[in-house]
């Protein structure tokens, strides 16, 4: 089990970014969903939570409301072997988002992503 999951908040569509997620990156599932509840502050039978494995790591996708953006200051980085690889989440990751520059990009849900080889 990992001890520190990055931890995604959504306003209503962590669903979406999941399966986008797992179209982009290989070795990808979804571990587990969660509902809220009755009597909770989202609505009830919402997603709450989805829990993905992206390429064998762990995170944990929630759906909070539309009180917090993605910010450049928590991104994905992306270690590449090849330019092919760079290319292939540029091109991905970018589909009805913004590429910035330098590597840089905001996916169709506002998380920014740089992909380099390392």
């Amino acid at each position: 089990m990992t001890k520190i999951t990055p931890f995604l908040w959504f306003d209503s569509q962590a669903m979406d970014a999941a399966n986008f997620y797992l179209s982009v990156f290989p070795n990808s599932r979804i571990t587990e969903v969660l509902h809220y509840p009755e009597g909770s502050p989202g609505n009830a039978g919402q997603v709450m939570t989805v829990g993905v494995e992206l390429d064998g790591n762990a995170f944990t996708l929630f759906n909070g409301g539309p009180l917090y953006k993605f910010t450049y200051a928590t991104s994905f980085y992306i270690h590449c072997s090849t330019q092919d690889q760079i290319d292939y989440f540029w091109e991905k990751l970018s589909e009805n988002g913004q590429k910035i520059e330098c590597g840089w990009l905001m996916d169709r849900f506002g998380v920014p992503s740089m992909a380099d080889c390392t």
